[in-house]
């Protein structure tokens, strides 16, 4: 079912719309989200920071709900909507229950539009065919079809993606906790897919794990080494109750850290912020440590923390001479950019990207001028002090250009102001830069739900209680805080 868009004042729907976490609201018909196409930055620097937060977030939850079908395969990206991502599915999964708990949409709605999406993923076929399959040992190709939901192309299999859609599974087993038969299916499935899946089998040369596996070529050369986003990969694979991974896998994964300073910040460095950020969705890592960060004393969400206000000091320290780089315009992560090639800008010769992985850490530097909202807007529960007030500059400086129906766009370059560059996604507004067309469902999850986190602590209040959760973490010999006395 969509939401139909409609126009309300929009004080008035906020005041209508949130609703307090915990108190999850009765199946009564959902409000209608507002229809427009972006902010002006008088009426962005007039809001509150709560009102500006609950803008973002309903913008960013609409993308999931009215982009997804209604057989959850969520697309990748959209509006260049060819294929559907595995990784979108489980944020999408996940937000469905920010939706209800803010009153977006019915309980009634996100159950139905979540059966559908785990009644695919658990029936569809799987094998080592390179066609007509959705994946294997348990495992999901990282790209589908957006109608069939079968491997798309070449895809591979993929050890990451798959444990972001377990993360949005097992959020919606822990979220839908009545006895309502459609409730009681969702828990059942979400069982079942993540006990199907054979861990094991992106291990082919212990102890670490392999990051893809095709059909025709086998298992990629590229393993899971130095700190990344596969700390949930490795928390899920030890927590298993069929096929685990032993502890060694984890300890073979935390030993390849690079603890070292950057920007005047000590910490485990990995140059893009979606490192830094994916496994926190799911993860409260607040104060519970594994033997490797207790000996540093600090836990994994100080590391990211410390990891944000690196990349903030790099953006205002600005090597490069980069346009608007400074203390509310930063974020370097994983992003598209308008194409490859080489330009002189600024006096200065410039190479730009097309999809890359950007980002500052020690002795790793990759930067174009290409900034990502999503990495501000995912470090939000880590240095709100910084992260809020980017996003409201960035809303603010750039207006609908950027921020628009369905929040931030993917990314945007101030540097690229000359329409004569010959950029092949996005477009060039004289004077201002060039901004993205895409929405990406990689970082419109971790905007909504960080915010979500920190805002509420929903997300995390409720896989404190996932079983796989809670044994993952023991058994990689987490302790302390919240996890006391839970690991005996």
């Amino acid at each position: 079912m969509k939401v139909t868009q409609r126009k309300l004042q929009l004080a008035g729907l906020l005041l209508a719309l949130v609703s307090t976490v915990g108190c999850k609201p009765a199946d009564e018909p959902a409000p209608e989200p507002v229809g427009t196409t972006g902010p002006s930055s008088t009426s962005v620097a007039a809001m509150s920071e709560d009102e500006f937060l609950d803008e973002v977030q309903q913008r960013t939850f609409r993308w999931f709900w009215e982009v997804t079908p209604d057989n959850g395969l969520t697309p990748d990206r959209w509006p260049s909507r060819t294929l559907s991502s595995i990784a979108a599915v489980g944020f999408a999964l996940s937000a469905y229950q920010v939706g209800v708990e803010r009153g977006w949409i019915t309980r009634a709605q996100a159950r139905e539009r979540t059966l559908a999406t785990l009644r695919h993923f658990w029936s569809a076929p799987q094998g080592p065919e390179p066609t007509g399959r959705i994946g294997h040992q348990g495992f999901f190709y990282h790209f589908l079809d957006g109608q069939s939901g079968l491997r798309h192309s070449d895809s591979e299999l993929s050890s990451i993606d798959t444990t972001l859609f377990l993360g949005g599974v097992l959020l919606a087993q822990a979220y839908f906790d009545a006895s309502h038969a459609d409730e009681v299916a969702i828990r059942e499935l979400a069982d079942k897919i993540y006990a199907r899946v054979q861990w094991p089998f992106f291990r082919p040369s212990p102890p670490r794990v392999t990051m893809g596996w095709r059909p025709a070529r086998g298992y990629g050369p590229a393993q899971w080494s130095g700190y990344d986003e596969s700390l949930l990969l490795h928390v899920l694979a030890l927590g298993s109750p069929t096929h685990p991974l032993g502890p060694e896998t984890y300890e073979a994964y935390v030993s390849t850290h690079e603890w070292t300073d950057f920007e005047g910040q000590a910490h485990v460095n990995f140059a893009p912020l979606f490192g830094h950020q994916y496994s926190h969705v799911w993860i409260d890592f607040r104060g519970i440590h594994d033997a490797h960060m207790a000996e540093r004393g600090i836990d994994y969400f100080e590391n990211s923390r410390r990891a944000t206000l690196s990349q903030r000091a790099y953006a205002v320290e600005n090597p490069s001479a980069w346009r608007d780089y400074g203390e509310n315009i930063w974020g370097l992560t994983a992003s598209d950019g308008p194409g490859r090639f080489t330009a002189r800008l600024d006096g200065t010769e410039r190479e730009i990207r097309a999809y890359w992985a950007r980002g500052a850490a020690h002795g790793d530097i990759r930067d174009d001028g290409m900034i990502a909202p999503t990495a501000a807007g995912g470090s939000v529960p880590f240095a709100p002090e910084i992260a809020i007030p980017a996003l409201r500059t960035m809303a603010e400086r750039y207006g609908a250009h950027l921020f628009t129906e369905y929040g931030f766009l993917d990314a945007f370059n101030p540097t690229l102001r000359e329409t004569v560059l010959a950029v092949t996604r996005g477009s060039i507004v004289p004077g201002l830069g060039w901004f993205n067309d895409d929405y990406l469902g990689i970082d419109q999850g971790p905007i909504l739900l960080m915010i979500e986190n920190h805002r509420t602590g929903l997300i995390w209040k409720l896989m404190r209680e996932s079983a796989p959760i809670v044994r993952g973490l023991c058994r990689a010999g987490y302790r302390d805080g919240w996890l006391q006395g839970r690991c005996e």
